[in-house]
């Protein structure tokens, strides 16, 4: 479904990604895993359009698209949940959803009342403002908002991050759901624990390279790996 091969990407004159490549196929989940500033994010961005890799190719499902316009990328299929979350403040939860609204092309589609049954606590608090939400209840919208699109493809961008451990839980079976719903899932993450309880496969990055790649059995069992490329 994705194929990256061999991208170079700068942010300005700064060399960030080193000849990345990966590949994620239909109905997978693939982790993305590194340290802060290991070139994750970046990685997202350029697949999404949004910092431009200036050497190297991505295609969705067979289809040049590198450099393309994001918001063209989003109606071919992908959807994008940033780190930060972007979420707009002074919307509602209801309105959050509305604004990201598009419409299935043939598949059952995402609509508000399939969003709100994988994430009860967003139909609770629809009216109230996305600046008023707790972190948690922000990244649940971000990831909905992100589905009212009717993507084929998710990248999610650490998804984790700053929540505590019992709500990480809940995500990570809300993804898991999203996996059995048809979606195909690229996932960055720090927090590797996670990762490996909800991967297929993994991809090691590091100082903007990919430095390992295998099942996520084999990086599991992998403890030098991590050690070296993951631990803090």
């Amino acid at each position: 479904m994705l194929e990256v091969e061999g991208i170079h990407t700068f942010y300005g004159l700064s060399h960030i990604l080193f000849g990345v490549s990966l590949k994620v196929e239909p109905g997978e989940i693939v982790c993305l895993l590194g340290r802060n500033g290991a070139g994750k994010t970046t990685t997202m961005k350029s697949i999404m359009g949004l910092t431009p890799p200036k050497q190297g190719s991505i295609k969705f499902k067979g289809e040049e698209i590198t450099g393309k316009a994001p918001y063209l990328l989003a109606r071919k299929g992908i959807g994008y949940v940033p780190d930060d979350r972007r979420i707009f403040a002074d919307l509602t939860v209801g309105e959050n959803l509305e604004i990201a609204a598009r419409k299935a092309r043939e598949h059952e589609g995402w609509d508000k009342e399939r969003v709100y049954e994988l994430f009860p606590t967003l139909r609770e608090i629809e009216s109230r403002k996305g600046g008023c939400l707790s972190g948690g209840e922000q990244k649940m919208l971000a990831i909905a908002r992100a589905l009212m699109g009717n993507p084929e493809l998710l990248l999610l961008d650490e998804p984790t991050e700053g929540l505590a451990p019992m709500l990480v839980r809940t995500l990570e079976e809300q993804i898991k759901k999203l996996r059995e719903a048809g979606l195909t899932v690229l996932l960055a993450e720090q927090n590797v624990r996670s990762a490996l309880r909800l991967g297929d496969r993994g991809y090691i990055i590091d100082n903007g390279q990919i430095r390992y790649q295998g099942s996520i059995e084999e990086l599991r069992e992998n403890e030098e790996v991590r050690r070296k490329y993951l631990l803090v």
